[in-house]
C-alpha cells in the first residue's frame, strides 16, 4: 500500500520547519545559523550577486557586441473580454489609453496600448470606438461587426518607417535610405525609383537636364586625342607615325 492510495490529500502540504526547539531536533540552539557573524544576526540581508566586497562576476566579464533590447517596444495589453466585463464600457464608449487608465485596466500611459480579441464564447453587443497603437485583426473584426470603429495610431517605430496600420497595405513606405544604397540593384523598388527619376528629368525646364547637358559638353571639350601605341622594345617606330 502506498500513501497516495490512502488519500489524495496526503503529502500535499509540507509542515513548516521549526527551528530553535532543542538540541535533539538538529536545528536547535543556534537555529541552523551557526555561531556569531553577520549572517547569524537578525535583520540580515545581502545584495544579490554580492561577493563580500570583491569585484562581482558580472562586472568582471567583458561586455561586447550590440543588443536591441533597450529599443524593444513594450505594450500594455488588454483583452476585449476585460473591456466587456468593466461597468464603464457596459454601454459602449471610447476606448483609449486615458479611458483604460481611468478604468484601472492599465497602470499608466508610459507604454503603447494593444487590444486583443479574446472574448471567449460570448458576442460583442456594444459599439466601441477604439483608438490604440495596435489592435489585433480578430479584435478589429469583432468591433466593426458590432458597429464600432477602430483606429490604430501606430507606435513610434511605425511612424518612422511610414507604416499605415489602418490600411490593407502595412508595408513600410519610408525606404529612401535603402533605395539610395541599392540604386544599382535590379530590385523592383530600385527600378521604380530610377523610372521616376527618369520621368522627372524628361520634363521641360528641368534644371537637372540642363546640368547633365552642361556636363556632357564639358566632357567633350576635355577629351584628348588618343596617343599612338608604343613600339615594342628593340624596334624603332617608323617615320611619320
Amino acid at each position: 500500500m502506498m500513501i497516495h492510495d490512502i488519500t489524495a490529500l496526503a503529502g500535499r502540504y509540507k509542515a513548516k520547519k521549526r527551528v530553535g526547539r532543542g538540541l535533539g531536533s538538529g536545528t536547535g540552539k543556534t537555529s541552523a545559523r551557526g555561531h556569531k557573524g553577520q549572517k547569524s544576526r537578525s535583520g540580515y540581508s545581502q545584495k544579490r550577486a554580492h561577493e563580500g566586497g570583491q569585484m562581482p562576476y558580472f562586472r568582471r566579464i567583458r561586455k561586447v557586441g550590440f543588443s536591441n533590447f533597450k529599443f524593444t517596444t513594450r505594450f500594455w495589453i488588454v483583452n476585449l473580454r476585460d473591456i466587456m466585463d468593466h461597468p464603464m464600457f457596459a454601454k459602449g464608449g471610447t476606448v483609449d489609453a486615458a479611458a483604460m487608465v481611468k478604468a484601472g485596466l492599465i497602470r499608466d500611459d508610459s507604454r503603447d496600448l494593444k487590444i486583443l480579441g479574446d472574448i471567449g464564447d460570448r458576442k460583442l453587443g456594444v459599439k466601441l470606438q477604439i483608438s490604440a497603437a495596435r489592435v489585433s485583426d480578430s479584435a478589429r473584426k469583432l468591433v466593426t461587426d458590432a458597429g464600432g470603429e477602430v483606429k490604430e495610431t501606430g507606435t513610434r517605430r511605425d511612424v518612422v518607417r511610414g507604416v499605415d496600420r489602418n490600411s490593407d497595405d502595412r508595408r513600410p513606405k519610408n525606404l529612401g535610405k535603402k533605395l539610395k544604397r541599392g540604386s544599382k540593384s535590379k530590385g523592383k523598388k530600385a527600378v521604380a525609383a530610377a523610372a521616376e527619376g527618369a520621368e522627372a528629368a524628361d520634363k521641360p525646364g528641368d534644371k537637372s537636364v540642363e546640368k547633365v547637358g552642361a556636363k556632357a559638353e564639358k566632357s567633350e571639350k576635355s577629351d584628348k586625342p588618343e596617343k599612338p601605341a608604343k613600339a615594342p622594345k628593340g624596334e624603332k617606330p617608323a617615320k611619320g607615325e
